[in-house]
Protein backbone atom coordinates (compact mmCIF):
# COMPACT_ATOMS: atom_id res chain seq x y z
CA UNK A 1 0.00 0.00 0.00
CA UNK A 2 0.84 3.62 -0.42
CA UNK A 3 0.57 5.87 2.52
CA UNK A 4 0.39 9.51 2.34
CA UNK A 5 2.44 11.71 4.97
CA UNK A 6 1.26 15.61 6.05
CA UNK A 7 3.67 18.34 6.05
CA UNK A 8 2.55 22.01 7.18
CA UNK A 9 3.90 24.36 4.58
CA UNK A 10 5.12 27.91 5.91
CA UNK A 11 6.74 31.15 4.52
CA UNK A 12 9.99 32.05 6.35
CA UNK A 13 9.50 35.19 8.46
CA UNK A 14 11.91 37.04 10.62
CA UNK A 15 10.08 35.97 13.53
CA UNK A 16 10.43 32.47 13.15
CA UNK A 17 14.15 32.86 12.84
CA UNK A 18 14.35 34.93 16.01
CA UNK A 19 11.95 32.80 18.13
CA UNK A 20 13.72 29.23 16.95
CA UNK A 21 9.95 27.83 16.99
CA UNK A 22 10.14 26.25 13.63
CA UNK A 23 12.70 24.28 14.87
CA UNK A 24 10.30 22.09 17.01
CA UNK A 25 8.82 19.34 15.27
CA UNK A 26 5.35 18.76 16.51
CA UNK A 27 2.82 16.56 15.73
CA UNK A 28 -0.26 14.54 17.83
CA UNK A 29 -0.17 10.69 18.67
CA UNK A 30 -3.64 9.28 18.99
CA UNK A 31 -2.10 5.71 20.45
CA UNK A 32 -1.58 5.72 23.88
CA UNK A 33 2.25 5.23 25.08
CA UNK A 34 3.13 3.20 27.53
CA UNK A 35 6.66 3.26 28.24
CA UNK A 36 9.94 4.91 26.99
CA UNK A 37 11.92 1.94 27.86
CA UNK A 38 12.95 -0.12 23.93
CA UNK A 39 12.67 -3.11 25.68
CA UNK A 40 8.57 -2.94 25.53
CA UNK A 41 8.48 -0.52 22.22
CA UNK A 42 6.27 -2.54 20.55
CA UNK A 43 3.74 -0.31 19.14
CA UNK A 44 4.45 1.80 15.85
CA UNK A 45 3.74 4.97 18.75
CA UNK A 46 6.31 3.52 21.16
CA UNK A 47 9.09 2.75 18.76
CA UNK A 48 8.50 6.47 16.70
CA UNK A 49 9.95 8.07 19.98
CA UNK A 50 12.25 5.40 20.49
CA UNK A 51 14.07 5.81 17.79
CA UNK A 52 14.85 9.45 18.39
CA UNK A 53 16.47 8.15 22.16
CA UNK A 54 18.18 5.18 21.21
CA UNK A 55 20.35 3.52 19.36
CA UNK A 56 21.94 -0.41 18.55
CA UNK A 57 24.52 -1.87 16.78
CA UNK A 58 22.66 -1.36 13.26
CA UNK A 59 20.01 0.40 11.61
CA UNK A 60 18.11 0.85 8.81
CA UNK A 61 17.63 3.40 6.17
CA UNK A 62 14.68 4.11 4.44
CA UNK A 63 14.82 1.70 1.65
CA UNK A 64 15.02 -0.82 4.69
CA UNK A 65 19.15 -1.55 3.82
CA UNK A 66 21.32 -1.95 6.83
CA UNK A 67 23.67 0.72 7.60
CA UNK A 68 26.30 0.73 10.87
CA UNK A 69 25.17 2.47 13.85
CA UNK A 70 27.03 2.19 17.23
CA UNK A 71 28.65 -0.60 15.54
CA UNK A 72 31.24 1.40 12.79
CA UNK A 73 31.84 -2.51 10.89
CA UNK A 74 31.33 -6.24 11.36
CA UNK A 75 32.22 -9.60 10.36
CA UNK A 76 30.46 -12.86 10.24
CA UNK A 77 32.23 -16.29 10.59
CA UNK A 78 32.46 -18.27 7.24
CA UNK A 79 29.78 -20.70 9.37
CA UNK A 80 27.48 -17.77 9.47
CA UNK A 81 26.90 -17.88 13.60
CA UNK A 82 29.34 -15.54 14.58
CA UNK A 83 29.13 -11.81 14.33
CA UNK A 84 32.14 -10.02 15.53
CA UNK A 85 31.09 -6.22 15.98
CA UNK A 86 33.53 -3.13 16.01
CA UNK A 87 32.05 0.10 18.64
CA UNK A 88 32.58 3.75 17.54
CA UNK A 89 34.72 5.40 20.42
CA UNK A 90 32.34 8.73 20.13
CA UNK A 91 29.27 7.56 21.51
CA UNK A 92 27.81 8.68 24.61
CA UNK A 93 25.00 8.77 26.84
CA UNK A 94 22.63 11.05 27.27
CA UNK A 95 24.29 13.99 30.22
CA UNK A 96 22.15 12.99 33.41
CA UNK A 97 22.70 12.96 37.13
CA UNK A 98 23.03 9.15 37.59
CA UNK A 99 26.70 9.20 35.93
CA UNK A 100 29.09 10.37 38.08
CA UNK A 101 30.43 13.20 35.64
CA UNK A 102 27.17 13.96 33.90
CA UNK A 103 28.11 11.32 30.88
CA UNK A 104 30.01 8.51 30.13
CA UNK A 105 30.92 6.52 26.65
CA UNK A 106 28.98 3.76 25.32
CA UNK A 107 31.19 0.33 25.52
CA UNK A 108 30.87 -3.50 24.17
CA UNK A 109 30.16 -3.94 27.96
CA UNK A 110 26.51 -1.89 27.79
CA UNK A 111 25.80 -4.29 24.85
CA UNK A 112 26.53 -7.26 27.07
CA UNK A 113 24.06 -5.48 29.63
CA UNK A 114 21.23 -4.68 27.50
CA UNK A 115 21.47 -7.87 25.40
CA UNK A 116 20.81 -10.19 29.29
CA UNK A 117 18.38 -7.99 30.28
CA UNK A 118 16.00 -8.61 27.22
CA UNK A 119 16.92 -11.67 27.62
CA UNK A 120 16.12 -12.04 31.25
CA UNK A 121 12.68 -13.62 32.42
CA UNK A 122 12.30 -11.10 34.87
CA UNK A 123 12.77 -8.14 32.65
CA UNK A 124 9.22 -10.07 30.85
CA UNK A 125 10.16 -8.01 27.66
CA UNK A 126 8.07 -8.66 24.46
CA UNK A 127 10.85 -8.45 21.98
CA UNK A 128 12.98 -10.80 24.23
CA UNK A 129 12.17 -13.65 21.02
CA UNK A 130 14.83 -11.66 18.53
CA UNK A 131 17.49 -13.46 21.40
CA UNK A 132 15.92 -17.04 20.62
CA UNK A 133 18.67 -18.02 18.00
CA UNK A 134 21.59 -16.58 20.17
CA UNK A 135 23.84 -19.06 22.29
CA UNK A 136 26.14 -16.59 23.69
CA UNK A 137 27.66 -13.03 24.01
CA UNK A 138 29.84 -10.89 25.24
CA UNK A 139 32.18 -8.08 25.43
CA UNK A 140 36.01 -8.44 24.67
CA UNK A 141 36.94 -5.05 25.52
CA UNK A 142 35.37 -2.05 25.15
CA UNK A 143 35.33 -1.71 21.11
CA UNK A 144 34.58 -5.68 20.81
CA UNK A 145 31.20 -7.25 20.86
CA UNK A 146 30.64 -10.83 19.80
CA UNK A 147 27.13 -12.84 19.45
CA UNK A 148 27.29 -16.18 18.79
CA UNK A 149 23.89 -18.13 17.41
CA UNK A 150 22.74 -21.86 17.68
CA UNK A 151 22.61 -22.05 13.69
CA UNK A 152 23.36 -19.51 11.14
CA UNK A 153 20.46 -17.18 10.67
CA UNK A 154 20.59 -14.86 7.77
CA UNK A 155 18.06 -12.37 9.03
CA UNK A 156 19.75 -11.41 12.52
CA UNK A 157 21.05 -8.60 11.53
CA UNK A 158 17.84 -7.57 10.56
CA UNK A 159 16.50 -8.19 13.94
CA UNK A 160 19.17 -5.99 15.35
CA UNK A 161 17.70 -2.65 13.98
CA UNK A 162 14.19 -3.39 16.29
CA UNK A 163 14.16 -0.99 19.18
CA UNK A 164 14.40 -4.11 21.37
CA UNK A 165 18.16 -3.80 20.80
CA UNK A 166 19.33 -0.83 21.68
CA UNK A 167 21.67 0.25 24.02
CA UNK A 168 21.27 1.30 27.66
CA UNK A 169 23.01 2.20 30.86
CA UNK A 170 23.19 -0.36 34.13
CA UNK A 171 22.96 3.14 35.94
CA UNK A 172 19.26 3.35 34.19
CA UNK A 173 17.87 0.39 36.26
CA UNK A 174 19.71 1.00 40.19
CA UNK A 175 19.14 3.20 43.43
CA UNK A 176 15.03 2.95 41.91
CA UNK A 177 15.77 5.17 38.94
CA UNK A 178 13.01 4.92 37.03
CA UNK A 179 13.76 4.26 33.58
CA UNK A 180 10.70 3.74 32.10
CA UNK A 181 9.21 7.75 32.06
CA UNK A 182 12.58 9.02 32.04
CA UNK A 183 15.46 6.81 29.92
CA UNK A 184 18.27 7.58 29.09
CA UNK A 185 19.64 6.60 25.48
CA UNK A 186 22.11 7.89 23.09
CA UNK A 187 19.70 9.60 20.33
CA UNK A 188 19.59 12.21 18.64
CA UNK A 189 17.13 13.65 21.07
CA UNK A 190 17.07 13.51 25.04
CA UNK A 191 13.93 12.92 27.60
CA UNK A 192 13.06 16.43 28.84
CA UNK A 193 8.99 16.24 29.95
CA UNK A 194 6.46 13.23 29.84
CA UNK A 195 3.20 14.43 31.16
CA UNK A 196 1.19 10.68 30.16
CA UNK A 197 -1.54 10.95 27.68
CA UNK A 198 -1.09 14.96 27.67
CA UNK A 199 2.64 15.65 26.22
CA UNK A 200 5.97 14.36 25.45
CA UNK A 201 9.08 16.92 24.92
CA UNK A 202 12.55 15.90 23.85
CA UNK A 203 15.19 18.22 23.37
CA UNK A 204 18.07 17.87 20.89
CA UNK A 205 21.36 15.95 22.30
CA UNK A 206 24.03 18.52 21.96
CA UNK A 207 26.54 15.67 21.32
CA UNK A 208 25.23 12.99 19.37
CA UNK A 209 27.66 11.25 17.05
CA UNK A 210 26.14 11.08 13.71
CA UNK A 211 26.71 13.50 10.71
CA UNK A 212 25.03 14.54 7.23
CA UNK A 213 26.88 14.22 4.13
CA UNK A 214 28.45 17.27 4.65
CA UNK A 215 30.06 17.17 7.90
CA UNK A 216 27.27 19.21 9.90
CA UNK A 217 26.09 17.57 13.09
CA UNK A 218 22.80 16.26 13.70
CA UNK A 219 19.83 16.95 14.58
CA UNK A 220 19.23 19.92 12.49
CA UNK A 221 15.58 20.47 14.88
CA UNK A 222 15.99 21.52 18.84
CA UNK A 223 12.98 19.53 19.98
CA UNK A 224 10.55 17.42 19.04
CA UNK A 225 6.67 18.04 21.00
CA UNK A 226 3.81 15.13 20.56
CA UNK A 227 0.35 15.73 22.11
CA UNK A 228 -1.63 12.56 22.73
CA UNK A 229 -5.17 13.47 21.52
CA UNK A 230 -7.04 10.57 21.20
CA UNK A 231 -9.43 11.60 18.56
CA UNK A 232 -8.18 11.77 15.08
CA UNK A 233 -11.05 14.34 13.62
CA UNK A 234 -9.35 16.71 16.53
CA UNK A 235 -5.63 16.17 15.32
CA UNK A 236 -6.69 16.92 11.98
CA UNK A 237 -8.14 20.10 12.74
CA UNK A 238 -4.74 20.95 15.19
CA UNK A 239 -2.97 19.96 11.93
CA UNK A 240 -5.05 22.12 9.95
CA UNK A 241 -4.58 25.28 12.26
CA UNK A 242 -1.08 24.55 12.05
CA UNK A 243 -0.53 23.75 15.66
CA UNK A 244 1.35 20.40 14.60
CA UNK A 245 3.39 19.58 11.68
CA UNK A 246 2.74 16.12 10.37
CA UNK A 247 0.09 13.62 10.28
CA UNK A 248 0.85 9.94 8.86
CA UNK A 249 -1.85 8.16 7.34
CA UNK A 250 -5.94 9.18 6.35
CA UNK A 251 -8.57 8.23 8.72
CA UNK A 252 -12.11 7.94 7.71
CA UNK A 253 -13.64 11.00 8.79
CA UNK A 254 -11.52 13.73 6.79
CA UNK A 255 -10.09 11.41 4.11
CA UNK A 256 -12.50 13.31 1.25
CA UNK A 257 -12.13 16.85 3.03
CA UNK A 258 -8.13 16.28 2.04
CA UNK A 259 -7.65 14.13 -0.75
CA UNK A 260 -9.77 14.40 -4.33
CA UNK A 261 -11.16 10.89 -5.63
CA UNK A 262 -7.92 10.70 -7.77
CA UNK A 263 -5.65 10.94 -4.36
CA UNK A 264 -5.00 14.36 -4.78
CA UNK A 265 -5.09 17.05 -2.73
CA UNK A 266 -7.58 19.42 -2.73
CA UNK A 267 -6.78 22.81 -4.40
CA UNK A 268 -7.77 24.42 -0.92
CA UNK A 269 -4.51 22.83 0.51
CA UNK A 270 -2.28 23.14 -2.20
CA UNK A 271 -0.22 26.25 -1.04
CA UNK A 272 -0.73 24.86 2.98
CA UNK A 273 0.17 21.24 2.73
CA UNK A 274 3.13 18.94 1.26
CA UNK A 275 2.00 15.32 0.49
CA UNK A 276 4.51 12.60 0.90
CA UNK A 277 3.61 9.04 -0.02
CA UNK A 278 5.92 5.71 -0.23
CA UNK A 279 5.11 2.00 0.35
CA UNK A 280 3.69 1.07 3.42
CA UNK A 281 5.15 -3.01 4.53
CA UNK A 282 2.13 -4.55 5.71
CA UNK A 283 -0.64 -6.77 4.41
CA UNK A 284 -4.12 -7.27 5.97
CA UNK A 285 -5.56 -10.67 5.13
CA UNK A 286 -8.92 -12.73 6.41
CA UNK A 287 -8.11 -16.08 6.83
CA UNK A 288 -10.24 -19.02 6.57
CA UNK A 289 -10.98 -21.96 8.82
CA UNK A 290 -11.29 -25.30 6.25
CA UNK A 291 -12.80 -27.90 7.63
CA UNK A 292 -14.81 -30.58 5.87
CA UNK A 293 -17.68 -28.77 5.76
CA UNK A 294 -16.83 -25.74 3.93
CA UNK A 295 -17.03 -24.95 0.77
CA UNK A 296 -13.47 -23.34 0.56
CA UNK A 297 -11.86 -26.38 0.55
CA UNK A 298 -12.80 -26.70 -3.20
CA UNK A 299 -10.05 -24.37 -4.95
CA UNK A 300 -12.75 -23.48 -7.52
CA UNK A 301 -14.38 -21.44 -4.91
CA UNK A 302 -10.97 -19.95 -3.44
CA UNK A 303 -9.83 -18.60 -6.75
CA UNK A 304 -13.69 -17.33 -7.47
CA UNK A 305 -12.91 -15.34 -4.23
CA UNK A 306 -9.45 -13.79 -5.97
CA UNK A 307 -11.22 -13.50 -9.13
CA UNK A 308 -14.51 -11.67 -8.46
CA UNK A 309 -13.51 -8.76 -6.88
CA UNK A 310 -12.77 -5.51 -8.56
CA UNK A 311 -9.90 -4.43 -6.32
CA UNK A 312 -8.91 -1.07 -8.33
CA UNK A 313 -12.23 0.03 -7.78
CA UNK A 314 -11.60 -0.57 -4.34
CA UNK A 315 -8.72 1.34 -4.18
CA UNK A 316 -10.35 3.66 -5.95
CA UNK A 317 -13.38 4.78 -4.26
CA UNK A 318 -12.90 3.44 -0.64
CA UNK A 319 -9.16 4.99 -0.53
CA UNK A 320 -9.13 7.85 -2.92
CA UNK A 321 -7.04 5.86 -4.79
CA UNK A 322 -4.01 5.40 -1.77
CA UNK A 323 -3.12 2.23 -1.90
CA UNK A 324 -1.54 -0.88 -4.03
CA UNK A 325 -4.51 -3.45 -5.17
CA UNK A 326 -4.04 -6.22 -3.43
CA UNK A 327 -3.21 -8.36 -6.74
CA UNK A 328 -0.09 -9.88 -6.59
CA UNK A 329 -0.43 -12.50 -3.46
CA UNK A 330 0.58 -11.97 0.18
CA UNK A 331 4.13 -9.54 -0.19
CA UNK A 332 3.54 -6.30 -0.15
CA UNK A 333 5.22 -3.63 -2.67
CA UNK A 334 8.40 -2.77 -1.43
CA UNK A 335 9.62 -5.96 -0.42
CA UNK A 336 11.54 -8.88 -2.39
CA UNK A 337 9.96 -12.07 -3.77
CA UNK A 338 6.23 -10.46 -4.74
CA UNK A 339 4.00 -12.48 -6.68
CA UNK A 340 4.40 -10.55 -10.33
CA UNK A 341 1.77 -12.59 -11.93
CA UNK A 342 -1.26 -11.64 -10.04
CA UNK A 343 -4.78 -11.77 -10.31
CA UNK A 344 -6.84 -9.53 -12.08
CA UNK A 345 -10.82 -9.03 -11.81
CA UNK A 346 -12.72 -11.20 -13.96
CA UNK A 347 -16.38 -11.64 -13.34
CA UNK A 348 -17.37 -14.05 -15.83
CA UNK A 349 -13.94 -16.59 -14.62
CA UNK A 350 -15.73 -16.16 -11.40
CA UNK A 351 -18.99 -17.07 -12.15
CA UNK A 352 -18.36 -20.18 -14.41
CA UNK A 353 -16.28 -21.53 -11.62
CA UNK A 354 -19.11 -21.58 -8.99
CA UNK A 355 -21.24 -23.11 -11.69
CA UNK A 356 -18.70 -25.84 -12.11
CA UNK A 357 -18.93 -26.05 -8.02
CA UNK A 358 -22.86 -26.18 -7.80
CA UNK A 359 -23.06 -28.56 -10.87
CA UNK A 360 -20.56 -31.06 -10.02
CA UNK A 361 -20.84 -31.25 -6.25
CA UNK A 362 -24.96 -30.68 -6.01
CA UNK A 363 -24.15 -28.38 -3.05
CA UNK A 364 -27.56 -26.98 -2.09
CA UNK A 365 -25.51 -24.01 -0.34
CA UNK A 366 -26.71 -20.93 -2.48
CA UNK A 367 -23.55 -19.74 -3.43
CA UNK A 368 -23.24 -16.45 -5.74
CA UNK A 369 -21.20 -13.38 -6.16
CA UNK A 370 -23.33 -10.91 -3.99
CA UNK A 371 -23.51 -13.27 -0.82
CA UNK A 372 -19.84 -13.38 -1.22
CA UNK A 373 -19.15 -9.64 -2.05
CA UNK A 374 -18.97 -9.00 2.51
CA UNK A 375 -15.85 -11.90 2.10
CA UNK A 376 -14.10 -10.48 -0.98
CA UNK A 377 -13.86 -7.03 0.56
CA UNK A 378 -12.49 -8.16 3.45
CA UNK A 379 -10.19 -10.42 1.87
CA UNK A 380 -8.96 -7.99 -0.70
CA UNK A 381 -8.31 -5.19 0.82
CA UNK A 382 -5.24 -3.31 -0.42
CA UNK A 383 -2.14 -4.29 1.08
CA UNK A 384 -1.92 -2.09 4.27
CA UNK A 385 -4.12 -0.17 6.33
CA UNK A 386 -1.78 2.03 8.32
CA UNK A 387 0.28 4.29 9.38
CA UNK A 388 4.07 5.08 9.37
Amino acid sequence: MFFPVLWLVFSCSEKQSQDREHLVFRYNESSNIATLDPAFARTQAEIWITNQLFNGLVQLDDSLNILPDIAKEWTISEQGKRYLFVLRSDVFFHKNPTFKDSTRKVTARDFEFSFSRLKDKQTASPGAWIMRNVKDFKALNDTLFEIDLEKPFPAFLGLLTMKYASVVPKEGFENGYDFRKKPIGTGAFCFKFWEENVKLVLRKNPIYFEKDQNGNPLPYLEAVAVTFLPDKQSGFMQFVQGKSDFISGLDASYKDEILSPKGELQPAYHDKIKMLSGSYLNTEYLGFKLDNQSVLTDKRIRLALNYGFDREKLVAYLRNNIGTPATNGFVPLGLNGRYENGFEYNYEKAKNLIEDYKSETNNPIKITLSTMLPILILQNTCNGNGRK
